[in-house]
């Protein structure tokens, strides 16, 4: 395996990580979670690869920076707070799909057989693994996370049409996160999504979530994106929430049922299915 595939999954397994953090560690405010979040990313990736983007490609990065990260951010967290049980990863396995039909209709890339095969075992997997018995299904909730799946699956089908700005990776990464944690604070400065004391839990959640679970890997993403496509990269993404099964398990005692042992397994043959079609794609 490529060590842009190997990037994308330790990706897709980092971002696993962060529905046990929002539920367990960080306030109940998306917005203001998102922005601190998008902005922490930025000033550490800035702090290490500072440089100013051509003034050809600031209207580019502002694009790309509103859809992967202030809409994807935003949404997300909506998503996640508001749909019990994980159902929002449900909805984020989609986004192999979105990102299928956006690169044939932009990119002119006719998907193969294979490939809606893999993906479509990717919806079903995740499906098993994260919906239980019972769960009540919020429709603001189910708009954000299949919103922010499509935002982010536009985002990375456009690097690729546009290339990358000629600058480094952490700058490019770091920009396009600052654009978006700029629109994120205005918007919670606007709602006023914030309010009660702010713990040391919180901070350290804050920590971990802006350095470790956004800007080293959206930049491993982003590399990812850039060296092998999004057609190929998005299905790592699979990976996520099964990262987050795993976790509960660990740490909740949570133990997998039967039919989310077999979601895990779906999902892995998923993955092989679409490295054996992009390896057919050549």
């Amino acid at each position: 395996m490529s060590g842009s595939r190997l990037a994308a999954m330790a990706t897709a397994i980092l971002w696993g990580f962060t529905y046990l953090l929002t539920t367990d560690m960080l306030p109940h405010h998306p917005a203001l979670v998102a922005a601190v979040r998008a902005l922490g990313g930025a000033a550490f990736l800035l702090a290490i690869g500072w440089e100013l983007p051509p003034r050809d490609w600031l209207g580019r990065l502002f694009i790309l920076g509103t859809l992967n990260t202030g809409v994807f951010f935003g949404l997300f967290f909506i998503g996640v707070m508001r749909l019990p049980g994980g159902v929002a990863a449900i909805f984020q396995a989609l986004g192999p799909i979105a990102v299928l039909l956006l690169a044939w209709g932009i990119l002119r890339k006719t998907p193969s057989a294979m490939q809606f095969l893999s993906v479509a075992m990717g919806v079903v997997g995740v499906t098993l693994v994260v919906l239980r018995a019972g769960v009540r299904i919020d429709g603001i909730g189910v708009a954000a996370a299949l919103a922010s799946t499509v935002s982010l699956s536009l985002g990375g089908v456009l690097m690729n049409r546009w290339g990358r700005a000629p600058i480094g990776f952490a700058a490019f990464t770091g920009w396009q996160l600052l654009v978006g944690g700029v629109e994120l604070a205005l918007v919670t400065l606007l709602i006023g999504d914030f309010g009660g004391g702010i713990t040391v839990t919180n901070v350290v959640a804050f920590a971990i979530l802006a350095v470790l679970l956004t800007g080293i890997p959206f930049l491993l993403w982003f590399k990812a994106i850039s060296r092998i496509g999004a057609v190929n990269v998005m299905p790592f993404i699979l990976l996520t929430p099964v990262t987050a099964l795993v976790l509960d398990a660990v740490f909740k005692g949570l133990i997998p049922t039967a039919i989310q042992l077999l979601g895990v397994a779906i999902v892995m043959a998923a993955l092989v299915v679409n490295y054996l079609a992009s390896r057919a794609a050549g």
